[in-house]
């Protein structure tokens, strides 16, 4: 596990649009599917990272809470299954069927869409305002494997907490820390 911090994105930019395979589905979907009227949350992710581990209770009660008021979740993995076959599109399905996800989880194959994200790290998560514009790129809360914080999703909370009550203003972008994505190797 190399352990890397995500990078700053400008607020405002427009989600970049991706069409990718669901694995529970096995349909495609894309982002227009998935956008919501309200806030749109891109989540990279990914099987067998401590951190995204460490989280995976907390995120999916947060997940189910903004739901709830209309909030939209996607979950992505880019990683290369080759050299990490636990996050293979098969490996993937079995953990969004164990623990019941309840927002599309994606594989990112070609990762062609963690590139025009931008994404470094699982997990990194990504808010978007009803226009599809970023207000929010970073952390979901302070906690980490070994800290002797738990989980509490209140970065991520924070924000969409001020999105569902119309307030336009700038958040404080905490980068996210945790194992890097598992580029494949240039051929």
């Amino acid at each position: 596990m190399a352990l890397t911090q995500s990078k700053d994105l400008p607020m405002g930019t427009l989600a970049p649009s991706f069409k990718l395979l669901e694995v529970s589905s096995k349909q495609m979907l894309d982002l227009e599917k998935i956008r919501s009227p309200k806030a749109t949350v891109i989540m990279f992710i990914c099987n067998h990272c401590p951190y995204v581990i460490h989280i995976q209770k907390e995120l999916l009660r947060l997940v189910y809470n903004y739901q709830s008021q209309g909030v939209s979740f996607c979950g992505i993995s880019a990683n290369d299954p080759i050299h990490y076959p636990d996050d293979a599109p098969e490996k993937m399905q079995e953990i969004a069927e164990k623990f019941h996800y309840p927002f599309p989880y994606l594989f990112d194959e070609d990762q062609k869409v963690a590139k025009a994200y931008g994404a470094e790290c699982t997990p990194e998560f990504f808010v978007f305002d009803k226009n599809l514009q970023l207000r929010y790129h970073g952390r979901f809360d302070d906690s980490s494997p070994g800290k002797k914080i738990l989980p509490s999703g209140k970065d991520l909370a924070h924000v969409l907490d001020c999105l569902l009550r119309g307030e336009a203003k700038e958040f404080k972008t905490m980068p996210s820390m945790g194992c890097s994505i598992k580029w494949k190797a240039k051929a």
